[in-house]
């Protein structure tokens, strides 16, 4: 492998994290496989997510009307190795109201594994440690009735 495709790679994989960032940011739940592979595992303050039917159920319920996000990342670090790359990258959440300040603020280390697919890099793994939060938590609703992953 060239030192320009190593280089192409680190950028595709580091890129993951600002794709993330803005499907989350515009509630664009349904576009994650952009970003994750069919058999994700999140492993977050929230518990275990299992594939991409339960991060998008998990997305849909979270979704608090009138509330919007902004992610950003940061010290995105990336180590490829054949098809495979860890990554890690630090994240700050905003959440607020359009026209208001943040009313809680979050801070976040990411750690992912990353697989390459016929469609490009993913990540097929992911771990989210809160490292800070300012403002009242939200916590996530459990599953209803009629949701598949009850």
């Amino acid at each position: 492998m060239s030192a320009a495709d190593r280089i192409a790679d680190r950028v595709e994989i580091a890129e993951l994290f600002a794709r993330l960032a803005d499907l989350l940011d515009e509630c664009r739940h349904d576009d994650i496989a952009t970003v994750y592979h069919d058999d994700i595992v999140v492993r977050g303050p929230n518990g275990e997510l299992r594939g991409l039917g339960e991060v998008t159920a998990l997305l849909k319920r979270s979704q608090v009307e009138g509330e919007r996000t902004q992610h950003v990342h940061g010290d995105v670090l990336v180590r490829v190795d054949g098809d495979r790359a860890k990554a890690t990258a630090n994240q700050l959440v905003y959440f607020y109201r359009d026209g208001e300040p943040p009313h809680r603020t979050s801070g976040l280390r990411t750690a992912c594994t990353a697989v390459l697919t016929p469609a490009g890099w993913r990540f097929s793994e992911t771990r989210i440690t809160l490292a800070w939060t300012q403002g009242a938590p939200r916590v996530v609703p459990a599953p209803g009735p009629g949701d598949p992953h009850e």
